[in-house]
Protein backbone atom coordinates (compact mmCIF):
# COMPACT_ATOMS: atom_id res chain seq x y z
CA UNK A 1 0.00 0.00 0.00
CA UNK A 2 1.69 3.59 -1.32
CA UNK A 3 2.54 5.79 2.07
CA UNK A 4 1.65 9.48 1.76
CA UNK A 5 4.11 12.02 1.04
CA UNK A 6 5.90 13.05 4.20
CA UNK A 7 4.36 9.81 6.42
CA UNK A 8 5.48 9.45 9.54
CA UNK A 9 4.70 8.44 12.99
CA UNK A 10 3.97 12.84 13.20
CA UNK A 11 1.29 12.06 10.78
CA UNK A 12 -0.09 8.78 11.68
CA UNK A 13 -0.45 10.78 15.18
CA UNK A 14 -2.27 13.70 13.42
CA UNK A 15 -4.86 12.07 11.27
CA UNK A 16 -5.51 9.36 14.17
CA UNK A 17 -6.38 12.35 16.53
CA UNK A 18 -8.84 13.87 13.89
CA UNK A 19 -12.59 13.43 14.63
CA UNK A 20 -13.23 12.39 10.77
CA UNK A 21 -12.95 8.92 8.99
CA UNK A 22 -9.93 9.07 6.36
CA UNK A 23 -9.42 6.81 3.69
CA UNK A 24 -7.57 6.91 0.34
CA UNK A 25 -9.40 5.00 -2.11
CA UNK A 26 -8.38 3.78 -5.60
CA UNK A 27 -10.96 4.68 -8.87
CA UNK A 28 -12.05 0.44 -8.49
CA UNK A 29 -12.97 1.46 -5.02
CA UNK A 30 -10.13 -0.49 -3.60
CA UNK A 31 -9.16 0.89 0.03
CA UNK A 32 -5.54 1.70 0.26
CA UNK A 33 -4.98 3.79 3.62
CA UNK A 34 -7.41 4.61 6.38
CA UNK A 35 -6.79 6.28 9.29
CA UNK A 36 -7.57 5.36 13.03
CA UNK A 37 -11.17 7.27 12.98
CA UNK A 38 -12.32 5.18 10.05
CA UNK A 39 -11.33 1.91 11.59
CA UNK A 40 -13.45 2.92 14.64
CA UNK A 41 -15.96 3.89 13.09
CA UNK A 42 -16.36 0.84 11.19
CA UNK A 43 -14.76 -1.76 13.03
CA UNK A 44 -12.28 -2.86 10.62
CA UNK A 45 -9.25 -4.46 11.29
CA UNK A 46 -6.70 -1.82 12.74
CA UNK A 47 -4.02 -2.86 9.78
CA UNK A 48 -4.43 -1.60 5.84
CA UNK A 49 -7.14 -4.11 4.57
CA UNK A 50 -6.85 -4.48 0.85
CA UNK A 51 -10.51 -3.95 0.74
CA UNK A 52 -13.28 -1.85 -0.97
CA UNK A 53 -15.05 1.34 0.23
CA UNK A 54 -18.38 -0.06 -0.40
CA UNK A 55 -17.81 -2.77 2.19
CA UNK A 56 -18.60 0.29 4.74
CA UNK A 57 -22.23 0.28 3.93
CA UNK A 58 -24.46 -1.89 5.86
CA UNK A 59 -27.75 -3.42 4.35
CA UNK A 60 -29.68 -0.33 4.92
CA UNK A 61 -26.90 1.82 3.17
CA UNK A 62 -27.33 -0.59 -0.01
CA UNK A 63 -28.73 1.37 -1.87
CA UNK A 64 -26.11 3.97 -1.59
CA UNK A 65 -23.76 1.83 -3.46
CA UNK A 66 -23.80 2.62 -6.77
CA UNK A 67 -23.48 6.05 -6.42
CA UNK A 68 -20.72 5.79 -3.81
CA UNK A 69 -18.88 3.66 -6.46
CA UNK A 70 -19.68 5.62 -9.65
CA UNK A 71 -18.45 9.25 -7.81
CA UNK A 72 -14.78 7.33 -7.00
CA UNK A 73 -14.92 5.51 -10.48
CA UNK A 74 -15.74 9.07 -12.31
CA UNK A 75 -13.80 11.54 -9.45
CA UNK A 76 -16.91 13.24 -8.71
CA UNK A 77 -17.11 14.96 -5.58
CA UNK A 78 -20.27 14.55 -3.76
CA UNK A 79 -21.92 14.02 0.31
CA UNK A 80 -24.12 11.39 0.71
CA UNK A 81 -25.76 12.00 3.81
CA UNK A 82 -26.74 10.14 7.18
CA UNK A 83 -25.77 6.90 5.02
CA UNK A 84 -25.89 3.22 7.28
CA UNK A 85 -22.59 1.88 8.16
CA UNK A 86 -22.05 -1.75 8.51
CA UNK A 87 -19.73 -2.97 12.00
CA UNK A 88 -17.68 -5.72 11.93
CA UNK A 89 -18.48 -8.05 14.26
CA UNK A 90 -21.38 -5.85 15.68
CA UNK A 91 -25.17 -5.48 15.23
CA UNK A 92 -25.26 -1.93 15.40
CA UNK A 93 -25.99 0.68 13.02
CA UNK A 94 -24.34 3.69 12.77
CA UNK A 95 -24.75 6.53 10.40
CA UNK A 96 -22.13 8.83 8.20
CA UNK A 97 -21.93 11.47 6.04
CA UNK A 98 -19.73 10.26 3.83
CA UNK A 99 -18.01 12.55 1.78
CA UNK A 100 -15.41 11.67 -1.62
CA UNK A 101 -13.07 14.25 -2.95
CA UNK A 102 -10.13 14.55 -4.95
CA UNK A 103 -6.81 15.85 -3.64
CA UNK A 104 -4.14 15.69 -5.52
CA UNK A 105 -2.08 16.76 -3.48
CA UNK A 106 -2.62 14.47 -0.53
CA UNK A 107 -3.26 11.42 -2.36
CA UNK A 108 -1.90 9.87 -5.69
CA UNK A 109 -3.73 11.36 -8.63
CA UNK A 110 -5.42 8.30 -9.28
CA UNK A 111 -6.54 8.06 -5.47
CA UNK A 112 -9.66 9.76 -4.43
CA UNK A 113 -10.49 10.86 -0.36
CA UNK A 114 -13.39 9.58 1.15
CA UNK A 115 -13.98 11.16 4.39
CA UNK A 116 -16.81 9.71 6.84
CA UNK A 117 -18.10 12.35 9.45
CA UNK A 118 -20.08 10.24 12.44
CA UNK A 119 -23.64 11.79 12.60
CA UNK A 120 -25.17 8.31 14.29
CA UNK A 121 -26.28 10.72 17.10
CA UNK A 122 -27.82 13.74 14.84
CA UNK A 123 -29.77 10.16 12.75
CA UNK A 124 -30.98 8.71 15.84
CA UNK A 125 -32.46 12.17 16.71
CA UNK A 126 -34.05 12.71 13.63
CA UNK A 127 -35.46 9.33 13.45
CA UNK A 128 -36.94 9.47 16.72
CA UNK A 129 -38.13 12.74 16.05
CA UNK A 130 -40.14 11.27 13.07
CA UNK A 131 -41.45 7.91 14.81
CA UNK A 132 -42.68 10.63 17.91
CA UNK A 133 -44.65 13.03 14.91
CA UNK A 134 -45.98 10.15 13.04
CA UNK A 135 -47.22 8.80 16.48
CA UNK A 136 -49.07 12.76 16.94
CA UNK A 137 -50.40 12.17 13.53
CA UNK A 138 -51.88 9.18 13.36
CA UNK A 139 -53.10 8.68 17.23
CA UNK A 140 -56.72 8.56 17.79
CA UNK A 141 -56.53 10.76 20.30
CA UNK A 142 -56.86 14.64 20.50
CA UNK A 143 -53.42 15.79 21.15
CA UNK A 144 -52.88 19.60 21.32
CA UNK A 145 -49.35 21.28 22.00
CA UNK A 146 -49.16 25.04 23.15
CA UNK A 147 -46.03 27.08 23.81
CA UNK A 148 -45.34 28.03 27.26
CA UNK A 149 -47.61 31.23 27.47
CA UNK A 150 -50.57 28.88 26.30
CA UNK A 151 -50.76 29.48 22.65
CA UNK A 152 -51.84 26.30 20.20
CA UNK A 153 -48.76 26.03 18.19
CA UNK A 154 -50.09 22.33 16.71
CA UNK A 155 -52.97 20.02 17.05
CA UNK A 156 -53.40 16.31 15.59
CA UNK A 157 -56.12 14.80 12.92
CA UNK A 158 -57.99 13.44 16.00
CA UNK A 159 -58.38 17.20 17.08
CA UNK A 160 -59.77 17.93 14.27
CA UNK A 161 -62.24 15.23 14.64
CA UNK A 162 -63.34 15.29 18.17
CA UNK A 163 -63.73 19.33 18.35
CA UNK A 164 -64.67 19.91 14.39
CA UNK A 165 -62.04 22.75 14.44
CA UNK A 166 -59.02 22.38 11.37
CA UNK A 167 -55.79 23.21 12.37
CA UNK A 168 -55.34 26.33 10.74
CA UNK A 169 -58.16 27.42 13.22
CA UNK A 170 -56.42 26.82 16.04
CA UNK A 171 -52.96 27.36 15.91
CA UNK A 172 -52.52 30.62 17.63
CA UNK A 173 -55.61 29.92 19.84
CA UNK A 174 -55.82 29.32 23.25
CA UNK A 175 -57.43 25.73 24.65
CA UNK A 176 -60.28 27.44 25.96
CA UNK A 177 -61.99 27.58 22.42
CA UNK A 178 -63.04 24.37 23.84
CA UNK A 179 -63.70 24.94 27.43
CA UNK A 180 -67.09 24.18 28.46
CA UNK A 181 -68.82 26.14 31.20
CA UNK A 182 -70.18 22.92 32.89
CA UNK A 183 -66.43 22.63 34.47
CA UNK A 184 -66.17 24.18 37.54
CA UNK A 185 -63.15 26.68 37.70
CA UNK A 186 -61.76 25.19 40.59
CA UNK A 187 -60.87 22.25 38.35
CA UNK A 188 -58.52 24.63 36.14
CA UNK A 189 -57.02 25.88 39.36
CA UNK A 190 -55.94 22.65 40.07
CA UNK A 191 -54.68 22.01 36.68
CA UNK A 192 -52.35 24.66 36.68
CA UNK A 193 -51.29 24.40 40.24
CA UNK A 194 -49.78 20.50 39.38
CA UNK A 195 -48.62 21.68 36.23
CA UNK A 196 -46.40 24.13 37.50
CA UNK A 197 -45.22 22.02 40.28
CA UNK A 198 -41.73 20.88 39.46
CA UNK A 199 -42.50 18.06 41.70
CA UNK A 200 -45.47 16.83 39.50
CA UNK A 201 -45.65 18.73 36.12
CA UNK A 202 -48.55 17.15 34.86
CA UNK A 203 -52.19 17.21 35.52
CA UNK A 204 -54.75 14.50 34.28
CA UNK A 205 -58.62 13.70 35.21
CA UNK A 206 -61.98 13.28 33.14
CA UNK A 207 -62.79 17.33 31.88
CA UNK A 208 -66.31 18.33 29.81
CA UNK A 209 -65.04 20.38 27.17
CA UNK A 210 -67.17 21.09 23.65
CA UNK A 211 -66.87 21.38 19.99
CA UNK A 212 -67.61 23.93 17.73
CA UNK A 213 -71.06 23.79 17.63
CA UNK A 214 -71.48 23.69 20.99
CA UNK A 215 -72.00 19.88 21.87
CA UNK A 216 -70.49 18.84 25.31
CA UNK A 217 -67.17 16.05 25.30
CA UNK A 218 -66.61 14.27 28.11
CA UNK A 219 -62.61 13.58 27.82
CA UNK A 220 -59.94 11.86 30.07
CA UNK A 221 -57.38 14.56 29.51
CA UNK A 222 -53.66 14.67 30.33
CA UNK A 223 -51.64 17.89 30.55
CA UNK A 224 -48.07 17.74 30.67
CA UNK A 225 -45.53 20.50 31.60
CA UNK A 226 -42.49 20.17 28.78
CA UNK A 227 -39.09 21.38 30.17
CA UNK A 228 -35.71 22.31 28.79
CA UNK A 229 -32.55 21.25 30.04
CA UNK A 230 -32.47 24.28 32.80
CA UNK A 231 -36.04 23.14 34.19
CA UNK A 232 -38.12 25.74 32.37
CA UNK A 233 -41.14 25.19 30.61
CA UNK A 234 -41.31 25.82 27.17
CA UNK A 235 -43.79 23.84 25.78
CA UNK A 236 -47.65 22.10 27.41
CA UNK A 237 -48.78 18.96 25.57
CA UNK A 238 -52.00 17.94 26.27
CA UNK A 239 -53.90 14.10 25.26
CA UNK A 240 -57.44 13.92 25.06
CA UNK A 241 -59.46 10.74 25.14
CA UNK A 242 -63.06 11.36 23.83
CA UNK A 243 -65.20 9.53 26.41
CA UNK A 244 -68.56 11.07 25.42
CA UNK A 245 -69.63 8.11 22.76
CA UNK A 246 -68.44 5.46 26.25
CA UNK A 247 -70.07 7.08 28.30
CA UNK A 248 -73.50 7.20 26.28
CA UNK A 249 -73.38 3.57 25.43
CA UNK A 250 -72.67 2.49 29.44
CA UNK A 251 -75.09 4.98 30.45
CA UNK A 252 -78.08 3.92 27.80
CA UNK A 253 -76.70 -0.31 29.09
CA UNK A 254 -77.81 0.77 32.41
CA UNK A 255 -80.37 2.69 31.21
CA UNK A 256 -82.29 -0.50 29.42
CA UNK A 257 -81.75 -2.86 32.46
CA UNK A 258 -83.34 -0.48 34.59
CA UNK A 259 -86.00 0.08 32.11
CA UNK A 260 -86.63 -3.75 31.21
CA UNK A 261 -86.93 -4.16 35.42
CA UNK A 262 -89.44 -1.04 35.52
CA UNK A 263 -91.89 -2.35 32.40
CA UNK A 264 -92.23 -5.42 34.21
CA UNK A 265 -93.32 -3.38 37.35
CA UNK A 266 -95.29 -1.07 35.08
CA UNK A 267 -97.58 -3.24 33.43
CA UNK A 268 -98.55 -5.31 36.61
CA UNK A 269 -99.18 -1.48 38.57
CA UNK A 270 -101.39 -0.72 35.28
CA UNK A 271 -103.78 -3.48 35.57
CA UNK A 272 -103.90 -3.45 39.16
CA UNK A 273 -104.69 0.44 38.73
CA UNK A 274 -107.08 -0.36 35.88
CA UNK A 275 -110.05 -2.22 37.52
CA UNK A 276 -110.66 0.42 40.91
CA UNK A 277 -110.18 3.14 37.82
CA UNK A 278 -112.96 1.77 35.96
CA UNK A 279 -115.03 1.23 38.79
CA UNK A 280 -115.16 4.65 40.41
CA UNK A 281 -116.11 5.68 36.97
CA UNK A 282 -118.88 3.92 36.36
CA UNK A 283 -119.83 4.89 40.71
CA UNK A 284 -119.32 8.66 39.22
CA UNK A 285 -121.28 8.01 35.83
CA UNK A 286 -124.36 6.66 37.73
CA UNK A 287 -124.03 9.84 40.07
CA UNK A 288 -124.21 11.84 37.24
CA UNK A 289 -127.77 10.17 35.76
CA UNK A 290 -129.34 10.25 39.17
CA UNK A 291 -128.39 13.81 40.58
CA UNK A 292 -129.73 17.06 39.55
CA UNK A 293 -127.93 18.79 42.30
CA UNK A 294 -125.47 21.28 40.93
CA UNK A 295 -123.04 20.65 44.07
CA UNK A 296 -123.26 16.60 43.49
CA UNK A 297 -122.55 17.16 39.47
CA UNK A 298 -119.50 19.80 40.57
CA UNK A 299 -117.99 17.26 42.24
CA UNK A 300 -118.59 14.13 39.51
CA UNK A 301 -117.04 16.52 37.67
CA UNK A 302 -113.69 16.88 39.69
CA UNK A 303 -113.58 12.84 40.41
CA UNK A 304 -114.12 12.05 36.89
CA UNK A 305 -111.19 14.72 35.86
CA UNK A 306 -108.90 13.42 38.77
CA UNK A 307 -109.76 9.62 36.84
CA UNK A 308 -108.98 10.61 33.33
CA UNK A 309 -105.69 12.30 34.58
CA UNK A 310 -104.99 8.78 36.61
CA UNK A 311 -106.26 6.84 33.08
CA UNK A 312 -103.32 9.28 30.96
CA UNK A 313 -100.95 7.73 33.68
CA UNK A 314 -102.17 4.26 33.51
CA UNK A 315 -101.70 4.56 29.50
CA UNK A 316 -98.53 5.79 29.75
CA UNK A 317 -97.42 2.92 31.68
CA UNK A 318 -98.71 0.26 29.42
CA UNK A 319 -97.35 2.08 26.32
CA UNK A 320 -94.03 2.08 28.39
CA UNK A 321 -94.19 -1.63 29.37
CA UNK A 322 -95.52 -2.70 25.73
CA UNK A 323 -92.88 -1.61 23.78
CA UNK A 324 -92.47 -3.74 20.81
CA UNK A 325 -89.35 -4.52 18.34
CA UNK A 326 -89.11 -1.68 15.64
CA UNK A 327 -90.32 -2.41 12.41
CA UNK A 328 -87.15 -0.99 10.65
CA UNK A 329 -87.94 0.23 6.72
CA UNK A 330 -86.26 2.43 4.45
CA UNK A 331 -86.87 6.71 5.37
CA UNK A 332 -86.51 10.29 5.14
CA UNK A 333 -85.94 12.11 7.59
CA UNK A 334 -87.16 15.28 6.41
CA UNK A 335 -90.61 13.71 5.88
CA UNK A 336 -90.59 11.87 9.28
CA UNK A 337 -89.96 15.29 10.84
CA UNK A 338 -92.80 17.09 8.70
CA UNK A 339 -95.01 14.40 10.04
CA UNK A 340 -94.50 14.51 13.29
CA UNK A 341 -94.26 18.75 13.24
CA UNK A 342 -98.06 18.15 11.77
CA UNK A 343 -99.37 16.23 14.47
CA UNK A 344 -98.83 19.77 16.55
CA UNK A 345 -100.17 22.05 14.25
CA UNK A 346 -103.59 22.55 15.94
CA UNK A 347 -101.17 23.18 19.61
CA UNK A 348 -99.28 26.26 17.67
CA UNK A 349 -99.57 29.17 19.48
CA UNK A 350 -99.91 32.63 17.76
CA UNK A 351 -97.09 33.60 20.53
CA UNK A 352 -94.58 30.54 19.21
CA UNK A 353 -92.53 31.17 16.02
CA UNK A 354 -92.16 27.41 14.52
CA UNK A 355 -88.99 27.40 12.04
CA UNK A 356 -88.14 24.62 9.99
CA UNK A 357 -84.70 24.24 8.46
CA UNK A 358 -84.68 21.05 5.91
CA UNK A 359 -82.06 20.03 3.21
CA UNK A 360 -83.30 19.86 -0.69
CA UNK A 361 -82.21 16.74 -0.47
CA UNK A 362 -83.61 14.00 1.01
CA UNK A 363 -82.04 12.37 4.59
CA UNK A 364 -82.28 8.59 4.58
CA UNK A 365 -82.54 6.33 7.03
CA UNK A 366 -83.17 3.04 8.37
CA UNK A 367 -85.92 2.87 11.23
CA UNK A 368 -89.58 2.44 12.46
CA UNK A 369 -91.57 5.37 11.11
CA UNK A 370 -94.52 5.12 13.69
CA UNK A 371 -91.61 4.78 16.07
CA UNK A 372 -89.45 8.05 15.52
CA UNK A 373 -92.96 10.37 14.89
CA UNK A 374 -93.55 9.21 19.11
CA UNK A 375 -90.39 10.63 19.64
CA UNK A 376 -90.42 13.59 17.70
CA UNK A 377 -93.67 14.45 18.67
CA UNK A 378 -92.52 13.97 22.22
CA UNK A 379 -89.62 16.35 22.10
CA UNK A 380 -91.60 19.32 19.94
CA UNK A 381 -94.50 19.06 22.67
CA UNK A 382 -91.50 19.19 25.46
CA UNK A 383 -90.80 22.49 23.65
CA UNK A 384 -93.91 24.15 23.47
CA UNK A 385 -94.73 23.84 26.83
CA UNK A 386 -90.98 24.64 28.22
CA UNK A 387 -92.36 27.93 26.49
CA UNK A 388 -95.54 27.77 27.94
CA UNK A 389 -97.05 30.41 25.64
CA UNK A 390 -94.92 32.87 26.67
CA UNK A 391 -94.58 35.88 23.65
CA UNK A 392 -91.58 35.72 21.55
CA UNK A 393 -90.92 31.69 21.83
CA UNK A 394 -88.94 30.28 18.96
CA UNK A 395 -89.27 26.29 18.26
CA UNK A 396 -86.77 24.87 15.59
CA UNK A 397 -86.63 21.77 14.08
CA UNK A 398 -83.46 20.95 11.67
CA UNK A 399 -82.80 18.35 9.71
CA UNK A 400 -79.13 17.61 8.49
CA UNK A 401 -76.45 14.56 7.60
CA UNK A 402 -73.21 15.06 9.17
CA UNK A 403 -70.53 12.52 8.47
CA UNK A 404 -72.31 8.91 8.56
CA UNK A 405 -74.95 10.28 10.68
CA UNK A 406 -78.40 11.84 10.18
CA UNK A 407 -79.41 14.30 12.88
CA UNK A 408 -82.57 16.03 13.25
CA UNK A 409 -82.22 18.51 16.23
CA UNK A 410 -84.81 20.61 18.07
CA UNK A 411 -84.08 23.82 19.89
CA UNK A 412 -86.60 26.24 21.98
CA UNK A 413 -86.14 29.32 23.46
CA UNK A 414 -87.67 28.18 27.03
CA UNK A 415 -86.04 28.43 30.53
CA UNK A 416 -83.21 25.19 29.66
CA UNK A 417 -82.27 22.31 31.30
CA UNK A 418 -80.82 22.65 34.97
CA UNK A 419 -78.36 21.14 36.39
CA UNK A 420 -79.60 18.83 39.06
CA UNK A 421 -82.48 17.96 36.13
CA UNK A 422 -79.87 16.73 33.49
CA UNK A 423 -78.58 13.85 35.39
CA UNK A 424 -82.33 12.30 35.83
CA UNK A 425 -83.69 13.57 32.27
CA UNK A 426 -84.35 9.96 30.69
CA UNK A 427 -84.98 8.17 33.77
CA UNK A 428 -88.61 6.95 34.27
CA UNK A 429 -91.23 8.55 36.12
CA UNK A 430 -88.84 12.06 36.68
CA UNK A 431 -91.14 14.95 35.09
CA UNK A 432 -90.51 18.75 36.08
CA UNK A 433 -94.14 19.62 34.63
CA UNK A 434 -96.98 20.59 36.98
CA UNK A 435 -99.05 17.98 38.62
CA UNK A 436 -101.52 16.14 36.24
CA UNK A 437 -99.96 17.58 33.34
CA UNK A 438 -96.72 14.45 32.99
CA UNK A 439 -96.34 11.64 33.49
CA UNK A 440 -92.26 11.18 33.43
CA UNK A 441 -92.55 8.83 30.96
CA UNK A 442 -92.71 10.73 27.79
CA UNK A 443 -88.39 11.04 27.74
CA UNK A 444 -87.74 7.53 29.06
CA UNK A 445 -89.93 6.41 26.45
CA UNK A 446 -87.99 8.02 23.70
CA UNK A 447 -84.90 7.73 24.58
CA UNK A 448 -85.40 3.84 24.69
CA UNK A 449 -87.08 4.33 21.16
CA UNK A 450 -84.26 5.72 20.29
CA UNK A 451 -81.95 3.08 20.50
CA UNK A 452 -84.22 0.39 19.43
CA UNK A 453 -83.92 2.57 16.50
CA UNK A 454 -80.16 1.92 16.60
CA UNK A 455 -79.77 5.93 17.57
CA UNK A 456 -78.57 7.99 19.98
CA UNK A 457 -80.86 10.49 21.96
CA UNK A 458 -79.17 13.90 23.56
CA UNK A 459 -79.70 17.21 25.48
CA UNK A 460 -77.87 20.18 26.42
CA UNK A 461 -78.36 23.86 27.25
CA UNK A 462 -77.96 26.30 24.51
CA UNK A 463 -75.39 28.70 25.04
CA UNK A 464 -77.74 31.15 23.56
CA UNK A 465 -80.00 30.23 25.52
CA UNK A 466 -83.13 27.40 25.73
CA UNK A 467 -82.66 23.94 25.17
CA UNK A 468 -81.60 21.29 22.55
CA UNK A 469 -82.39 18.15 21.85
CA UNK A 470 -80.67 15.50 19.40
CA UNK A 471 -81.72 12.63 17.58
CA UNK A 472 -78.66 10.57 15.68
CA UNK A 473 -79.35 7.71 13.49
CA UNK A 474 -76.93 5.91 11.22
CA UNK A 475 -77.24 7.21 7.36
CA UNK A 476 -78.89 4.62 5.12
CA UNK A 477 -76.82 3.38 2.33
CA UNK A 478 -79.81 3.49 0.23
CA UNK A 479 -82.35 6.24 -0.60
CA UNK A 480 -85.86 6.05 1.01
CA UNK A 481 -88.57 5.85 -1.10
CA UNK A 482 -90.87 8.18 -2.64
CA UNK A 483 -93.60 9.26 0.04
Amino acid sequence: MPDFPHSGPWFEALVGALPLGLATVGPEGQLRWTNRTWQMHTRLETHRPPGRVDEVLGIAGAAYRETLLRWVRDGTAGVLRSVPLARTGSAEVSYADIEVRLVPPIAPDSDRLVVLHDVTDRAIEHDRARLFYESFLTSTNAIEITDDKGILVDVNPAFERVYGYSRAECIGKRPNMVRSHSTPAEVYSRLWADLLDPSRGYWSGEIMNRDRWGHERLVLLTISAVRDDRGIITHYLGVAVDLTEQRIWQRSAAHADRLASIGQLAAGVAHEINTPLTNVMLVAESLRRRSRDPWVLARVDAITAQIDIAARIVRGLLDFARRSEPQIVALDLVEVSRAALDFLRGKQSANIEVEEAYPTTPVPVAGDRGQLIQVLTNILNNGYEAMDGAPGGRLRIEVRAVDRMAEVEVTDSGPGISAEVVEHLFEPFFTTKPEGRGTGLGLALSHDLVQANHGQLLARNRPEGGASFLVRLPLATSPPPDT
